[in-house]
């Protein structure tokens, strides 16, 4: 094992951390953590348009780890859950918020997930929302849930690139990290 998670979720959670958890991603998790941030928000006295942005960023972001974390996990950590997936939300110096989410994927994944974030992160507004109702109006609803929306949408809503990194953790999985910055 060459990645180690603990190391990996404590530098992640370092500076000015909303929210940081680790752990089973079920559908009360997320309820609770979309709860909690818009609850901080606000007593933040974060402006209402980032407080929604964040919030439906944050909405797609969850969805997309309860939807596509791996179910099973030979060869992984036994105390990690096999819903296991790690989410911080940080803001950085400049004032702008940080949504990190992460999970274990089959390593054979990594070449496509990696080609569709560059994909994504390639198209011009406009694209964007022309993939947008291509998608809606052609594509299937997957056995997973969505039909490829997730990330076409946080992308339309940040109007940011997101990034993503690929940490191998055994010879099968590989640790996959979505970072959006809002």
């Amino acid at each position: 094992m060459s990645f180690n998670i603990t190391e990996y979720y404590k530098e992640l959670s370092k500076g000015d951390i909303l929210l940081a958890f680790k752990g089973s991603i079920t559908s009360d998790l997320i309820n609770e953590v979309l709860e909690a941030v818009e609850n901080k928000l606000e007593e933040g006295n974060e402006e209402g348009k980032t407080r929604k942005k964040i919030y439906n960023v944050l909405v797609e972001s969850l969805q997309n780890l309860y939807h596509h974390i791996e179910e099973t996990h030979d060869g992984i950590e036994e105390d990690l859950d096999p819903k296991f997936g790690i989410l911080v939300i940080a803001r950085n110096p400049s004032g702008e918020y940080l949504i990190t989410t992460g999970n274990f994927v089959v390593s054979t994944k990594t070449k496509f997930l990696k080609e569709k974030v560059e994909k994504i992160n390639s198209l011009s507004k406009e694209e964007l929302k022309d993939m947008y109702k291509f998608i809606l109006n052609h594509q299937r609803i997957s056995a997973k849930g969505g039909g490829g929306l997730g990330l076409v949408d946080i992308a339309r809503k940040t109007g940011k690139k997101m990034e993503c990194h690929f940490f191998p953790y055994n010879d099968k999985y590989t640790f996959f990290d979505l970072q959006i910055l809002i």
